[in-house]
């Protein structure tokens, strides 16, 4: 059987929805851009497929619309949707495409555009919601199916018993590791700057360097109405635009490899307890691997809210300095669709600067679901 692996992982840089530098930037371009480069110096007749994550975007294939325009006409597309799981999920379906035969290298990731996202209207009856939002999962009082804040934040943090204080302490923590990471020039190998109608972009613009813990405790929680609750802006994920790929390739083809794909697992769970899928998610794709936790050298875990994140660390008896060393969604923030690739970008990048590694990417997805993956860096 071959193995996966990933050749090369690239991003852009994660804008601020609808006030940030990529705020003009559709999906498209988004994804024209980062294709381009992943396919840059490839021969095309090796692509096999494009399979792109993408999210509340209207329908069509982003995909397929990317590789026209990168010049790749003779390369189909794939449109790849479990939320915030997307492209995580992209990756895998790639690599899964490879160890089964089937290709032997397909660009896999994901774009998620949430300023130009378009709106959308559904007809109930005779009468026109407008605008509509498709849920995951049917609406309940204990897991609303459009706010996050409920099933992932507040739930998980009930759960596992977090507090206000140790949200705010990670949602900070989170800034820091971000800022300290791009002063120090960790995502210069995986960013790909882009042009955009406000000039070049280059550099991540979600992370805060004057966040403090006091300006933290002061910020207002989202659901005042209920008693004790503790989600605020400041320790939630923020609303973001980019996108990410990475070329999988057969190892049977001999290209310089930065790393392994070594396995990985999806969950669902019951949707209010969306927080805490990783928590599944984890253990599962470890395990077919052959690996424990104990294995795991680096772990991104994304924050869509401080809340589930430190409740899966808890949870599962993690070590908090092996996650989220260059910051997560709290800081760097969670362009959904193209989160997990994002995650594993950077994943890739950290362990070959570090020299090597097993490395676990996860996350929990709308609906109640959750998804995890394995990587391997061999040391240089």
């Amino acid at each position: 059987m071959p193995e996966a692996v990933i050749v090369s992982a690239l991003r852009t840089p994660v804008g601020t929805a609808f006030k940030g530098t990529l705020r003009d930037t559709t999906a498209y371009d988004l994804a024209h851009h980062v294709l381009t480069a992943a396919a840059s110096g490839l021969d095309p007749a090796l692509i096999d497929d494009v399979i792109l994550g993408e999210g509340l975007y209207g329908g069509g294939v982003v995909a397929r619309h990317a590789a026209i325009t990168a010049g790749l006409t003779s390369v189909a597309g794939q449109a790849q949707n479990r939320h915030c799981a997307a492209s995580l999920t992209a990756v895998q379906s790639a690599a899964a495409s490879i160890r089964a035969g089937m290709d032997e290298l397909v660009i896999a990731g994901g774009v998620n555009s949430s300023s130009t996202s378009p709106k959308l209207r559904f007809r109930s009856g005779e009468d026109w919601i407008d605008p509509w939002n498709p849920p995951t999962h049917p609406n309940r009082p204990d897991a609303p199916n459009l706010d996050m804040s409920i099933t992932v934040g507040w739930n998980a943090a009930v759960r596992a018993g977090v507090t206000r204080e140790e949200m705010d302490a990670w949602a900070l923590r989170s800034h820091r590791n971000a800022v300290r990471a791009i002063d120090e020039g960790r995502f210069k190998e995986e960013i790909v700057p882009i042009e955009t109608p406000h000039g070049l972009f280059s550099v991540d613009e979600h992370p805060r360097r004057e966040t403090s813990l006091e300006k933290l405790a002061s910020l207002k929680p989202l659901h005042p109405e209920i008693e004790g609750f503790s989600i605020t802006a400041g320790n939630a994920a923020g609303a973001n635009d980019a996108a990410s790929a990475l070329v999988v390739a057969s190892d049977r083809l001999g290209l310089p490899a930065l790393a392994t794909v070594r396995s990985w697992a999806s969950v669902g769970v019951d949707p209010a307890e969306t927080g805490l899928a990783p928590v599944k998610a984890i253990p599962k794709a470890l395990s077919r691997a052959g690996l424990s936790l104990s294995d795991v050298d680096l772990f991104e875990i994304n924050e869509a809210f401080a809340a589930m994140c430190v409740a899966t660390v808890g949870m599962l008896g993690i070590d908090p300095e092996k996650v989220n060393v260059n910051g997560s969604g709290c800081s760097l923030g969670h362009p959904v669709a193209a989160t997990g690739a994002r995650m594993l970008t950077t994943l890739v990048h950290e362990l070959r600067r570090r020299g090597g590694g097993v490395g676990v990417a996860a996350m929990c997805a709308g609906g109640g679901m959750g998804s995890a993956a394995v990587i391997e860096v061999h040391a240089p």
